[in-house]
């Protein structure tokens, strides 16, 4: 068990390296072991490319190999036809008798398919080492079909008097709580992410690129909430560094609780990841309607006697840490 467990702590590590390329399939890791040695690797490649599995088994450079090995994934092995053929199918032709699963495919195309094809072929399979961990890292997929909308994650930056904006600003710019290095994390962040939103108020009083200027990565899809269609191409969110979707009153009932809207809007448009940047109260109707993930709340060694409250939250806060002089705290919806 100890070693079952070793090597699918290797497809996980292996596995963020898919992490903003492989949406909307799930970021995959797979190991393929002969005689307690890895001999084949791989992750899930961005969309419409192979899989996992697939790029593990093309890793392994003596294939006669494989008939005595063992695969360890993250994810139980697909089993239907999408943009490739299924997993299951080509762990089978190789026959590869061994196979060891972190944990379970609930997606309904897949759901339990997958393991009983490999039994149904004879493979020995085991299910649900680091199963815990496995579901946690697959947390953006499994949200998005479990319960039909995107993985939300709000995030923003206060004072350590609990301010996120003064009230009145000199000039149509961000006042900055937290120093580069922090803002570069959140650039980090957006390239991880399917897609970004803020409410009109950010857009102007603002505004933002909501690119990854300060990282390498692809740009998220930006979103915007705009009740009266108000904003036009001046701002820089309508630049053409990426895609952005303007929520309007024709998408939104903006005197109804907007946060299910926004996420029902987004699940169609398959989009199963978002940071919400908007400000306070944006982000408030999402911790209103309890449509919230993960929070991640930077400190800044600020104070600005007075200015617009942050965020009321309540959560499970699992880490807390310093960027310099910043206080980030990660906080989950449990």
């Amino acid at each position: 068990m100890k070693n079952h467990e070793h090597y699918i702590k290797r497809c996980l590590k292996i596995a963020k390296n898919a992490l903003g390329t492989a949406r909307p399939n799930p970021m995959v890791g797979a190991v393929i072991v002969h005689d307690n040695a890895i001999i084949g690797e791989g992750y899930t490649s961005p969309f419409g490319g192979p899989h996992a599995e697939v790029n593990a088994i093309n890793s392994v450079e003596d294939k006669n190999k494989l008939s005595q090995s063992t695969i360890y994934v993250t994810l139980e092995p697909c089993s239907h036809y999408g943009k490739t053929p299924p997993c299951s199918d080509l762990i089978i032709k190789h026959k590869i008798q061994n196979v060891v699963i972190g944990c379970v495919d609930d997606n309904p195309e897949v759901s339990g398919s997958g393991i009983s094809k490999l039994k149904a072929a004879g493979c020995n399979v085991i299910v649900g080492i680091l199963e815990k961990e496995c579901k946690n890292h697959h947390k953006r997929f499994f949200t998005f079909h479990n319960k039909k909308r995107p993985y939300i994650i709000l995030k923003w930056a206060q004072t350590t008097d609990g301010f996120v904006a003064p009230i009145k600003k000199d000039e149509k710019k961000p006042i900055w709580i937290t120093n580069k290095y922090s803002r570069q994390l959140v650039h980090k962040w957006r390239a991880e992410e399917q897609a970004i939103l803020v409410g009109t108020n950010t857009v102007i009083e603002d505004n933002p690129s909501l690119t990854v200027r300060d990282w390498t990565g692809h740009n998220p899809i930006r979103i915007v909430t705009d009740k009266s269609k108000s904003l036009g191409d001046k701002y820089s969110i309508f630049n053409s560094e990426a895609k952005t979707i303007n929520l309007t009153g024709l998408e939104i009932n903006f005197e109804e609780p907007i946060a299910c809207q926004i996420c029902d809007n987004l699940y169609k448009q398959q989009i199963n990841s978002v940071i919400i940047e908007g400000g306070t109260k944006t982000i408030q109707a999402f911790i209103n309607e309890n449509l919230w993930d993960e929070a991640r709340m930077f400190i800044g060694n600020k104070n600005f006697g007075n200015g617009i409250n942050a965020p009321d939250i309540k959560g499970k806060q699992i880490s807390e840490s310093k960027i310099l002089d910043d206080t980030l705290k990660i906080i989950i919806n449990d």
